[in-house]
């Protein structure tokens, strides 16, 4: 239990500081110190990233920072991507799935540093 705190608190954290956290931290972090399969660390990270956005947005948007009319251009069409990516998640084994994750997030990290 004290490790999903913990993990949400990191989340939630490096969410609000560069836009990541659901998927980038919270899902390995699921996996690997929780003990979460794969496919219930992706959803779990869904219901919580939904809670942590509506925080963070709520926080921003006080200050002024957030355009909402951008927020809909980008969420709106996140949703329906969101809805595709679930349906072919159940397609993919869990291994292939966790290869393809790790590919994802090796391939990030070489666009960072080359940019």
């Amino acid at each position: 239990m004290l490790r999903l705190v913990v993990i949400g608190l990191v989340a939630g954290t490096f969410s609000a500081l560069f836009g990541v956290g659901g998927g980038i931290l919270a899902v390995p972090l699921l996996v690997l110190l929780a003990g979460f399969p794969e496919r219930a660390a992706g959803a779990t990270s869904l219901g919580a990233i939904g809670i942590t956005a509506l925080a963070g947005a709520i926080f921003f948007g006080i200050r002024g920072d957030v355009d909402v009319a951008y927020a809909a251009l980008v969420g709106i069409p996140a949703a329906g991507g969101a809805l595709m990516g679930t349906a072919l998640q159940q397609r993919i084994t869990a291994r292939a799935l966790g290869y393809l994750f790790a590919a994802l997030l090796v391939a990030v990290a070489v666009w960072l540093l080359l940019t």
